[in-house]
């Protein structure tokens, strides 16, 4: 394997479910689902018991009960998921070199230059097992596609290394959904074309790619089916903040939908006074019935974090719009972050990087 760069990703193993069977070792070999309770939940993970029966993650929760009726269904607590994340995070941090965190459960972390990175990896995980009772998986290559295709191939406590070259013939008979960035409505044009395999994909040449799917997606779609990956591990900086519901019944009305957008923007102010920010642009999200989405978006004059500014700001967009058709989802989103003048911490406070969030 070319070690002139390598990464690695960390994945824990149905980590929600997972952290729920600390608490509840009772569940132990038993289909658990994680899931909300309204008619348009969905499944937040499932258990390996219970994928058996064809659960899986985004799967709305109404279907996975049809699938496995006598499986033990739980509340996502959220609260506690994010606090087991940062103890995983805080073992990650300690190796000193970068590492970017894509969810609660999954991260990206850079090893070149580490002498044994196998071993590095090794005691990551065993770390985990020891001070958290969890289990991880660990993909590494030459870059992060590869690592985190690799990271999926052999889960639960999957530990797999792989070169470029490797990972193509491995996965060359794999559909193209398995790679990252490719969508069921990317698959469903690549099989239009008489593509069903990533080998298949990369027979196509660059100019049709190109042609059919744009300049951006062509090229990425090629780079992709060879497992070229130039993206570096870096911690992103959230560029907004945003709190969002979606209803079990429609909303109709201005009155109820301005009641919602008042609630929201506490709580979105609240988040952005912890972690000592202020916005200068507002905007709502409309999802209607018919799952259309609108967005309507306001720069303000001057940052806020005051929630009377915020929610004022959202009604008016919303009374702007003027939704016309019932609503099933309405959020309320801050960025454009001025950090000029805000709040310093008292003296001997640290401050510490963003909690991650489970909505993106």
């Amino acid at each position: 394997m070319d070690t002139s760069r390598i990464v690695a990703h960390l994945d824990m193993d149905a980590f929600y479910v997972s952290v729920e069977l600390l608490r509840r070792p009772d569940l132990r070999g038993k289909p658990v689902i994680v899931a909300g309770s309204g008619p348009r939940a969905v499944v937040t993970t499932a258990s390996y018991e219970a994928r058996k029966f064809g659960v899986g993650s985004a799967m709305p929760a109404s279907r996975a009960r049809r699938l496995c009726p006598d499986g033990v269904y739980l509340r996502p607590d959220f609260p506690y998921y994010r606090d087991t994340s940062r103890r995983i995070m805080a073992i990650i941090a300690d190796l000193g070199v970068p590492y970017e965190p894509v969810s609660l459960d999954e991260a990206y972390i850079e090893l070149t230059g580490l002498p044994y990175p196998v071993d590095t990896m090794t005691g990551v995980v065993r770390r985990i097992r020891e001070e958290l009772s969890l289990d991880a998986s660990v993909g590494i290559g030459p870059n992060k596609l590869v690592a985190k295709v690799a990271s999926d191939a052999e889960k639960p406590r999957g530990f797999v290394m792989l070169s470029r070259e490797r990972a193509m013939a491995r996965f060359a008979d794999e559909p193209p959904r398995l790679i990252p960035g490719i969508g069921p409505k990317t698959a469903e044009r690549l099989e239009r074309l008489g593509v069903t395999t990533i080998a298949g994909l990369r027979e196509l040449e660059l100019d049709l790619l190109i042609e059919r799917f744009g300049e951006h997606s062509g090229h990425s779609l090629f780079n992709r089916a060879r497992f070229i990956d130039n993206a570096p591990v870096a911690v992103r900086e959230r560029k907004s903040r945003s709190v969002e519901n979606t209803f079990d019944r429609d909303l109709r009305g201005l009155p109820a939908m301005e009641e919602v957008l008042a609630g929201q923007a506490e709580k979105l102010a609240a988040d952005l006074l912890k972690r000592d920010l202020r916005a200068r642009n507002i905007a709502i999200k409309v999802r209607h019935d018919d799952f259309t989405t609108v967005t309507r978006a306001k720069t303000l004059p001057d940052p806020t974090d005051d929630a009377a500014v915020i929610a004022a700001t959202a009604v008016e967009l919303l009374r702007a719009y003027n939704p016309a058709r019932p609503v099933r989802l309405l959020g309320v989103r801050a960025g454009e972050f001025d950090r000029e003048g805000a709040r310093r911490p008292p003296a001997g406070v640290q401050l510490r990087l963003d909690d991650l969030d489970e909505m993106d």
